[in-house]
């Protein structure tokens, strides 16, 4: 996104099979991150992930573990980042105590063309990006 608030692009997280499990292509990430940032005074910003309650230790291995490439793509990229609490960005989006589409719905509202977001699972993460993104500028 620009500091205005549109829309640039977006990427679905790649990911990559190793042996029976499915891990996040760093490469493909980057490979995007680089392609997009371009002349932009880029900044991201990330959802604070932790572990939530009744999942299990696998899921959130990995869970934590596409957070952490992402982070060290980053990282090694020089490109600064701020972690995002879940509460602050819902917060301000007016979403605390909705149910989980509510997202998809706000962001809808927001960007009625942007087509990605008619769809419920991939539209969704989507959106969680889209209202991360406008929280982070707008506390910038």
């Amino acid at each position: 996104m620009t500091d205005g608030g549109n829309y640039v692009a977006h990427l679905n997280m790649p990911t990559v099979k190793v042996g029976t499990k499915s891990r996040v292509n760093g490469a493909a990430v980057a490979a995007f991150v680089r392609g997009t940032v371009g002349e932009f005074n880029a900044h991201a910003y990330l959802e604070q992930v932790g572990a939530m309650p009744g999942q299990g230790v696998s899921s959130m291995f990995t869970f934590g573990h596409a957070a952490g490439v992402v982070e060290g793509i980053l990282q090694g990229m020089a490109i600064p980042y701020t972690l995002v609490a879940p509460q602050a960005w819902k917060k301000r989006a007016g979403l605390v105590g909705t149910d989980k589409d509510a997202a998809r719905s706000r962001a809808i509202q927001l960007y009625p063309d942007l087509r990605i977001l008619d769809l419920k699972g991939k539209g969704q993460a989507v959106a969680d990006a889209i209202l991360i993104a406008r929280h982070g500028a707008s506390c910038a």
